[in-house]
């Protein structure tokens, strides 16, 4: 399967779908806390959420050529949150896509990269674990060992433990959604996270404990998670990571590919 522009739309739109979903999840709880709010902008999507500080949750997914009209409503819907707003653009943005973002004091910050592999290629799954790794799905009465692995695992201060639980847990039950936890030694060492929406699965989330680091642990939750999608007759799986990251490396040796590299582009 090589990777045309129809492809990679369809790659872009997994991570939309992915984030769309996780984030219309967290809406939905009574007062909608977190102050999130999800906008159309084009072929754009606007991702908002006022008390979720950082880029993660606060970005603009799928701007395309044909969008240049849409940016100054794009920084205004920021600007009245007063959330700094940062693009994800493909490679396949135009120059003049490129040149109004300019021209608005945008450039170009960082890489993301994305990767992705047919299912039908995976051939065979080695879902053999050293003797003292297992992996299971996640309970619900879990989310405070997910959220302390998680927080851990992205060097994040402990005081947001409580809310990475909640907006996990709400997704819990859901049929496009499945936790993992890996456990070593019989200690919680690693979490894991798919979705899957239309034939395609995300590798959605993942983090390690630093000291359970090299132990092949995300090695093994990716195997999971790409033998769950076989499963659910996905044909497509789905990663991001940094660029040159371990996380890519421990994806391409699982048998994705990289699709391309995202521009993230942000203001002066």
């Amino acid at each position: 399967m090589v990777l045309k522009k129809s492809l990679a739309k369809r790659l872009e739109q997994s991570e939309i779908d992915c984030l769309n979903a996780r984030l219309t999840a967290i809406q939905q709880i009574d007062g909608n806390p977190m102050r999130v709010e999800i906008q159309q902008f084009g072929q754009a999507t606007a991702f908002s959420v006022k008390n979720i500080p950082g880029p993660a949750f606060n970005t603009v997914k799928g701007l395309q050529s044909g969008d240049e009209p849409y940016i100054e409503q794009i920084l205004d819907f920021y600007k009245q949150k007063e959330i700094p707003v940062r693009f994800e653009l493909t490679p396949a943005a135009s120059p003049e896509l490129l040149t109004t973002l300019h021209q608005a004091g945008f450039y170009h910050h960082d890489f993301h990269t994305t990767l992705y592999a047919p299912l039908s290629k995976i051939n065979r799954i080695d879902t053999a674990n050293p003797s003292e790794l297992s992996i299971r799905e996640l309970e619900r009465e879990e989310f405070d060992t997910f959220a302390d692995i998680y927080v851990k695992g992205f060097q994040m201060p402990d005081f947001l433990k409580n809310g990475v639980a909640q907006n996990n847990e709400v997704l819990y039950g859901h049929a496009q959604w499945r936790f993992y936890l890996a456990s070593f030694a019989n200690e919680p060492a690693g979490i894991a996270v798919l979705f899957m929406k239309n034939a395609m699965a995300s590798l959605a989330a993942a983090a390690t404990i630093p000291s359970f680091r090299n132990k092949g642990i995300q090695s093994a939750l990716i195997k999971q998670r790409l033998q769950e999608a076989i499963l659910h007759d996905c044909e497509l799986i789905v990663g991001q990571a940094k660029f040159g990251s371990v996380s890519q490396n421990n994806m391409e040796r699982a048998g994705l590919q990289v699709a391309y590299t995202k521009a993230i582009w942000i203001n002066r």
